[in-house]
């Protein structure tokens, strides 16, 4: 198979530059090598190198020919076993979905952002983004939707919205062409899902619902991902979450300590 297949340990990243923005196209279980090779050659048309494939289907010489001039890049794309090994050293993630949410009732695709909105809000930051893609015939499944911080549509006739994946990565692909980053760097994808775990432990600590918890996790991530928040900020919030934390044990030492006494 062309490209290389790795594990969390030896994947060879691209080295971010701390004063760019470095965008990684991922791929999760695309079926047609054709589409691989176009998606390849749209990369290298908008000036995008870094791409991942999540078990993909076998690469070849339909591959190569789609490529054309961009299989330089399909000679190093980095083949994975799931969607978490390909987020490695990723600090946003947007995820593509050709069904948005139609009621902000519902998390999982709402809210959602045309390609030219993600350009705007991401014009001054710094750091690591995933594009992702989800599979040819269903896209990506609830669990990976859940995953990415910020979701993304392109506008289209409701009569047939659906599109080929390698003309909607070209889309998106085109709308970010040129970004070189700005003055503001994304606090990174680790420190983001610290904090996510500490949220999830404290919303577990207060008794929140256990049935809405997963949805309250959910709109959490929507919120911090747009947001798009950097390394103080987000030190802010865990110090805002770690005194919480602190105040509830003292709370619950203070109770016990009563409980013995009388």
């Amino acid at each position: 198979m062309i490209g290389e297949e790795t594990g969390d340990e030896t994947a060879e990243e691209i080295p971010v530059d701390e004063k760019t923005l470095n965008v990684r196209v991922i791929l999760v279980e695309p079926a047609s090598e054709g589409n691989v090779g176009s998606i390849c050659r749209a990369m290298k048309n908008f000036g995008y190198y870094d791409l991942w494939l999540v078990r993909p289907c076998p690469l070849g010489d339909f591959a190569k020919a789609m490529a054309s001039h961009a299989q330089d890049i399909l000679e190093e794309v980095i083949t994975v076993g799931s969607l978490a090994d390909a987020l490695q050293g990723v600090d946003l993630v947007v995820g593509t979905t050709g069904k948005p949410g139609e009621s902000t009732k519902r998390h999982l695709r709402v809210p959602y952002f045309t390609p030219s909105e993600l350009r705007t809000m991401l014009e001054d930051k710094t750091g690591r983004v995933a594009i992702v893609f989800g599979r040819e015939d269903h896209g990506l499944s609830t669990e990976e939707l859940e995953r990415c911080d910020i979701v993304v549509n392109i506008p289209t006739s409701d009569e047939y919205p659906i599109m080929n994946i390698s003309h909607a990565a070209a889309i998106v692909l085109y709308e970010l062409a040129g970004l070189e980053g700005g003055d503001f760097p994304l606090a990174s994808g680790e420190l983001l899902e610290l904090l996510y775990r500490h949220f999830e432990s404290l919303l577990a600590e207060v008794n929140h619902p256990e049935h809405k918890r997963d949805k309250t996790l959910l709109m959490l991530r929507r919120i911090i991902g747009r947001a798009m928040i950097n390394t103080r900020e987000y030190y802010t919030l865990m110090g805002v979450l770690r005194d919480i934390e602190l105040a509830l044990a003292r709370m619950e030492e203070s109770d016990t300590s009563w409980v013995e006494n009388n």
